[in-house]
């Protein structure tokens, strides 16, 4: 079937659906951030069976839905309709969501519907569901959907809602009203749930200190308490402030006017130093022992510990780099047989934090620390003699966080994952050993080619081509249970002396054919000349990537037919 992807960005749900499409077998064409002229220009050349949207922000032009068949993904029930549907589910705390594939027609959102299905929801950000419950959804209704446009014979449903079982409505679209939060009167919960279906934009407003700024990566505080709206501690970048029946640590401000602080999202207390004086963060409290807003933690299970690192939007700063490589350490002193890198709940993790680069004093030396930082994060995970290395990709990785991956023994990907292992689009060379890592996976074609043409890569691709040795299913309890199983069946199957003594002979054999000290310092050695030459095309992508800002529209068509296969 010749398929149209027709997205307003290159999302995470369109990465996923064009593999998707590829494993099926379809011809697929695409086209971002909608241009009516060049689109249908693009429809005449392509003639496609199905034009299927995604993430669709912009309407479709009415010459275009009427000639074409187009399906777009609306992330509500059936019936719901309007741009804030998830906004709206999470503020009222809706105990059940959905998506619906619908038909493109005069009225938002109120096409004929090829399929709706519904999910328990969960007490997690809008980014989180959106990326795990509504894409997991929409992919199911779209797959059904291609099979009913094969069989020639399906014919959708009409929106009515005189059906008692049609429970959406249209909904207004969300205002900064509507997110408004009065520390005074709202419990902890309500600023929750606010902060969640504002994440990640565009936040919620609020004043600390005079200064208006926008709060995103909300968490219950269990034990401190104070005055509602007061700041109450500061641990691992993020701030605590009281509420009505307790405390919220917020972990990301953003604040538009204060004079050498960059207008964009960071860890909220490096915003907080800049809007407070020394003696007022000074009086501030901390955190002994541990936090829900702790980046890294370790559970043990047995001979097994599980390595989390939840950093926010995946970005590993310099710091949070530090940390986890400590952590690494410590667990490697242990007794443990199998350390499990789990990553994050909403990424396993995407490199570099370009935002702490972007707003920092000197952006070149920030990058380079940051990228130095990181690749002794990945060196601790290659040198480690005493323990089996498992990457746990739950989650999307990219760039050097995929990367990353691929210095343990064994990748175990979701299904559904998707990874971007490149650098490229961002204006950099690359670096955390890829030049090793990705060919001892790939062999060394393959690895050029990934890394030129900078294409997303699914779970089932991944497995294929040896970047990950076992792929489980998508639901995330069965994934984890199923995880869990396996590393348990690894400690009866393997012989933990003869893979350690090969695994390090392995190790000590590559590095004395070529210093793995070679292959980072020919690696930095580019990154070095994008970080401080201030013309490179790094510091301008890095700038649009943070801001927000789009660069020349992207239309073009890929001829993908079975091309994971091939």
């Amino acid at each position: 079937m010749r398929v149209l992807i027709l997205s307003t960005a290159f999302s995470g749900m369109a990465q996923r659906l064009l593999g998707e499409l590829s494993v099926l077998g379809h011809t697929v064409d695409q086209h971002y951030d909608l241009d009516p002229t060049s689109l249908r220009a693009q429809l005449r050349s392509f003639q496609p069976d199905v034009v299927l949207c995604p993430f669709l922000t912009q309407k479709i032009p009415e010459d275009i839905w009427q000639q074409y068949l187009c399906l777009i993904v609306h992330p509500g029930i059936e019936g719901d309709r309007g741009a804030s549907s998830l906004d709206w589910a999470i503020t009222e705390a809706d105990s059940e969501w959905g998506v619906t594939l619908l038909q493109a027609a005069d009225e938002m959102d109120a096409g004929d519907i090829w399929g709706t299905q519904t999910f328990p929801m969960r007490n997690g950000s809008k980014t989180s569901i959106y990326k795990r419950e509504v894409t997991t959804a929409a992919m199911d209704l779209i797959v059904r959907a291609l099979d009913d446009i094969a069989s020639g014979d399906y014919q959708p449903r009409k929106l009515d809602y005189t059906n008692s079982n049609v429970r959406g409505r249209l909904r207004p679209n969300m205002k900064r009203r509507d997110r408004a939060i009065d520390w005074d009167v709202d419990s902890t919960e309500e600023i929750i749930n606010r902060l969640n279906a504002a994440d990640s934009r565009p936040g919620v407003r609020s004043v600390i200190n005079g200064f208006d700024v926008n709060m995103f990566g909300a968490k219950a505080e269990p034990v401190l308490k104070g005055a509602p709206g007061d700041v109450l501690a500061v641990h691992r970048g993020a701030i605590c402030c009281g509420t009505t029946d307790g405390a919220v640590w917020i972990r990301q401000l953003k604040c538009n006017n204060v004079e050498g602080l960059a207008p964009i999202k960071m860890p909220a207390s490096t915003v907080l130093g800049k809007i407070c004086r020394p003696d007022q963060i000074g009086e501030l409290g901390g955190v002994d022992g541990g936090s829900v807003v702790d980046d890294v933690w370790v559970e043990s299970k047995g001979d097994v510990a599980y390595v989390y690192f939840n950093f926010y939007n995946g970005a590993m700063g310099t710091q949070q780099c530090i940390e986890l490589k400590h952590r690494i350490q410590r667990v490697k002193q242990s007794d443990v047989k199998i350390i499990v890198l789990m990553g994050g709940d909403d990424f396993w993790s995407n490199g570099i934090h370009l935002n702490v680069i972007e707003g920092a004093n000197d952006p070149a030396l920030e990058s380079w620390r940051n990228i130095n930082a990181i690749d002794d994060v990945v060196m601790e995970i290659m040198n480690t003699p005493n323990q089996m290395t498992v990457a746990a990709l739950r989650n999307n990785a990219g760039a050097g966080g995929a990367i990353m991956a691929l210095a343990c023994d064994e990748v175990v990907i979701r299904d559904g994952v998707v990874l971007n292992p490149h650098y490229k689009t961002m204006g950099l060379y690359g670096s955390e050993y890829w030049t090793y890592l990705l060919p001892k996976h790939v062999g060394e074609l393959k690895a050029k080619q990934i890394m030129d043409e900078c294409q997303p890569m699914l779970a089932e691709e991944a497995v294929q081509l040896g970047v990950a040795e076992v792929m489980m299913p998508e639901d995330w309890d069965t994934y984890h249970q199923q995880l869990f199983s396996h590393c348990e069946q690894l400690l009866d199957a393997v012989n933990f002396d003869d893979f350690l003594s090969s695994k390090m002979a392995q190790f000590n054999t590559d590095n004395e054919t070529k210093p793995f000290a070679t292959y980072r310092m020919e690696e930095l050695k580019f990154m070095r000349e994008a970080f401080y030459d201030l013309d490179s095309e790094y510091h301008l992508k890095r700038h649009n990537f943070v801001y927000k800002i789009k660069e020349e529209k992207q239309s073009s068509v890929v001829e993908l037919t079975m091309a994971f296969a091939s």
